[in-house]
């Protein structure tokens, strides 16, 4: 199953990137790498299908591939690091902890009135219960126009394409 992903990324122009970057005095980088990132003109890559019954594939293996791509481009030392879930999570805010009693509330609310499959969103500034379906077959996507990538591209940050 391949997945559509915002920005499919040219591993040539990242390895360019690097390359300039060492050119002005910049020895060191760190290269993210989404899980269902792309290479441009290619295929997602995968640690096989998920889960019985769901149709979706089990992300991983694209930071090794792409650390060693980057050395056999480059001939510069490049290692991968997966991050864990409590890793890429951080502390808790304020925020973070009031938002997960009031998520715990609603769940029970939502099994005391009867009602399963559902799960529990932030629809701001309510806990909303939305169908398992609807969400499941959603994938949210980050905006290619967006705020977020063009905040990026005003830092610098190169997006592999």
């Amino acid at each position: 199953m391949a997945l559509d992903t915002e920005i499919p990324f040219d591993i040539e122009k990242v390895c360019d990137k690097l390359m300039d970057n060492e050119l002005h005095g910049q020895r060191y980088a760190i290269v993210v790498v989404a899980e269902g990132a792309t290479p441009k003109g290619g295929d997602v890559i995968s640690k096989g299908s998920g889960e019985a019954g769901r149709q979706h594939v089990l992300l991983g293996g694209i930071a090794e591939h792409v650390a060693k791509e980057i050395t056999r481009r480059t001939g510069k030392d490049s290692r991968s690091l997966v991050l864990g879930h409590l890793q890429r999570g951080g502390s808790p805010s304020t925020f973070d902890r009031l938002l997960s009693l009031r998520f715990g509330a609603a769940a029970v609310r939502a099994i005391e009135s009867g009602n399963f499959n559902t799960m529990v969103a932030l629809r701001s500034p309510d806990i909303a219960l939305v169908p398992l379906g609807e969400a499941l077959g959603i994938q949210k996507r980050v905006l290619v126009d967006g705020d977020t990538v063009l905040t990026a591209r005003d830092l610098g940050i190169c997006l592999g394409d």
